[in-house]
């Protein structure tokens, strides 16, 4: 288990307090992780443990040492929703909770650094696996100590593909699982789910994945995890083709660029079904 990241020598007035904050969340959930921890449930295996809690005070905590006039957002306490403020941390102290808790070493930490409406860094951590993925605004995506590029496909029968699954049971459910089967009847080479949407992220920077979708999610799980796929070569909207938002939930359609036509072609149909059927 590793709570010291490898992270290249970027260039941000911010950056290194972000580091050390990524570091002490981390070593709240290295602490935890395996052994029993007190849990809530936020809704329908939506769940928060102590471990969320006490890594997100560590990081809140370390962050207000440097900036104590910055706003925050942050999962758990959600303690700001000024997404112009010119200075704005968005926090997910343990993005993957449920893996977390069934003892899958598959989670983050991510933490991002948003000035006036922009994104201007963002680190994603494993403290596990001791992964670390980083970016600066025009700086490069970089995964340790090495630069990513997103995929070079230029098809979907060219990529594996990622999607997340949020909480409902119900429709958006059917619909994200109708999606995969037209995404394979397109040829798709195969389809991951491993349930941290800031490291699903990461993944198509890195050029593994070619897409990652899903019908909804905060910000705070794709605030970091957006610019990192920007800054390797990809792109970044929501379902229909537009800015994810800060101010609310999000669809997301993550590619590397060369395919994203393609996938929100696809994707349109069950997603534009699933956005009339909740109106009505």
């Amino acid at each position: 288990m590793n709570s010291s990241f490898e992270i290249p020598n970027l260039d941000h007035p911010f950056l290194e307090t972000a580091i050390q904050a990524t570091q002490l969340g981390a070593q709240e959930l290295v602490a935890r992780f395996g052994k029993r921890v007190s849990v809530e449930s936020k809704g329908l295996a939506n769940f928060v443990s102590e471990a969320d809690l006490a890594a997100e005070k560590a990081i809140i905590q370390r962050i207000r040492q440097d900036y104590p006039t910055h706003n925050m957002m942050a999962e758990e306490s959600q303690q700001s929703v000024v997404t112009q403020a010119e200075h704005l941390w968005i926090i997910d102290p343990l993005d993957g909770t449920s893996n977390f808790l069934h003892g899958i070493p598959h989670f983050a930490v991510s933490i991002a650094y948003y000035h006036q409406g922009l994104p201007q860094l963002g680190i994603v951590a494993n403290p596990i696996t001791g992964d670390c993925y980083s970016t600066v605004a025009h700086q490069g995506a970089w995964h340790g100590m090495h630069r990513q590029i997103v995929s070079p496909a230029t098809a979907i029968d060219q990529i594996i593909l990622s999607c997340g699954f949020y909480y409902d049971r119900g429709r958006m459910m059917r619909a994200t699982l109708d999606t995969l089967g037209a995404f394979f009847q397109n040829n798709i080479h195969g389809m991951r789910r491993f349930g941290a949407a800031a490291l699903d992220l990461c993944n198509v920077g890195c050029g593994q994945y070619g897409l990652f979708f899903e019908y909804k999610l905060h910000p705070w799980d794709y605030a970091a995890g957006q610019l990192f796929v920007s800054e390797a070569g990809g792109r970044v909207t929501d379902c229909n083709n537009q800015p994810l938002s800060l101010s609310s939930f999000s669809s997301i359609c993550a590619t590397n660029g060369k395919v994203h036509n393609q996938a929100l072609s696809i994707i349109g149909p069950y997603w534009n079904d699933y956005a009339e059927s909740i109106l009505t």
